[in-house]
C-alpha cells in the first residue's frame, strides 16, 4: 500500500485524444508536496506518513506546528494529512513527492469537501417532483408530502428526505482515471469531475478496489535533490572536518 498525495483543484477543462474525441478532466495541481512525519508501529502502532503541501505565512502558524515542521527541517504548510501506507513504502522525512507517483491509464480514489449549497428544499437536495399547480393547491407546490403514517408507528423515521443542509460534506468519488500528469508544471489530468470547489484540498489515493499498475514507483515519485543543495547541505560537515 502507497502513500497517497494532497493536490490542489484548479478547475476543468478539456483534452482531445487520438481519435479526435473531447475529453473533460478535472486539473489537480501539487505544489512542494513533501514528507514531515512517519508513524512506525513500534511507536504509533500502525505505519503511515503525514504529508504537507504548499506554504503558510509563519505568523498564522500555530507555535506546535512551528516545532513539527522545524523537526522535519521543512517550511511551514498550508494543508496537512496522514496517509497510511505498508512497512515497505515508508517515505524519508522531508522527501518531496511528485506528479510521476502516479501514471496514465491508473484508477484512482479522491477524496475532497464538496461545494456548500446551504439550506434547500427538497426539489433541489432530493430531486423531488413537488405538488400539483392547480385543483386547490395554493401553498404547497414546492414542499414534501406527508412525512409520517398514522398512530403507529406515530413518528418520523431517521433519515426521511426533507429540505435541510446541502452540501459541505466529505466525499470519495472512488475509481477515477488519471488521463495525463504534468511534471514540470506539476498538474494532474483526472477524467470527469472531482468533488470540492475551485482552490480546494484534494486527496488522492491509489484505487482500493483495483491493482495498482505493474509500472507505478515504489514506494513513491521522489523528486531527485539539486547538486547546488546537496553541496550547501554538506559545506558545514566539510568545513568542521577540516
Amino acid at each position: 500500500m502507497r502513500s497517497g498525495v494532497i493536490a490542489k483543484k484548479v478547475g476543468m477543462t478539456r483534452i482531445y485524444n487520438d481519435a479526435g474525441e473531447h475529453v473533460p478532466v478535472t486539473v489537480l495541481q501539487m505544489e512542494n508536496c513533501q514528507v514531515v512525519a512517519q508513524r512506525t508501529q513500534e511507536k504509533n502502532g500502525y505505519t503511515a506518513v503525514q504529508l504537507g503541501v504548499g506554504l503558510a505565512k509563519v505568523k498564522n502558524t500555530s507555535k506546535a506546528l512551528r516545532g513539527h515542521f522545524a523537526t522535519a527541517s521543512v517550511e511551514p504548510k498550508a494543508k496537512v494529512a496522514e496517509f497510511r501506507v505498508s512497512a515497505d513504502n515508508m517515505i524519508d522525512v522531508g522527501a518531496e513527492i511528485t506528479v510521476e507517483h502516479f501514471v496514465p491509464g491508473q484508477k484512482v480514489d479522491v477524496t475532497g469537501t464538496t461545494i456548500g449549497k446551504g439550506f434547500q428544499g427538497v426539489i433541489k437536495r432530493h430531486h423531488m417532483g413537488g405538488g400539483r399547480a392547480t385543483h386547490g393547491n395554493s401553498v404547497s407546490h414546492r414542499t414534501h408530502g406527508s412525512t409520517g403514517q398514522r398512530q403507529d408507528p406515530g413518528k418520523v423515521f431517521k433519515g426521511k428526505h426533507m429540505a435541510g443542509h446541502m452540501g459541505d460534506t466529505r466525499v470519495t468519488t472512488q475509481n477515477v482515471e488519471i488521463v495525463s500528469t504534468d511534471a514540470d508544471r506539476g498538474l494532474i489530468l483526472i477524467r470527469g469531475a472531482v468533488p470540492g470547489s475551485k482552490g480546494a484540498w484534494i486527496l488522492v489515493r491509489d484505487a482500493a478496489k483495483v491493482a495498482l499498475p505493474a509500472n507505478a514507483p515504489k514506494p513513491a515519485a521522489i523528486r531527485p535533490v539539486a547538486a547546488g543543495s546537496a553541496a550547501k547541505n554538506e559545506a558545514p560537515a566539510t568545513e568542521g572536518a577540516e
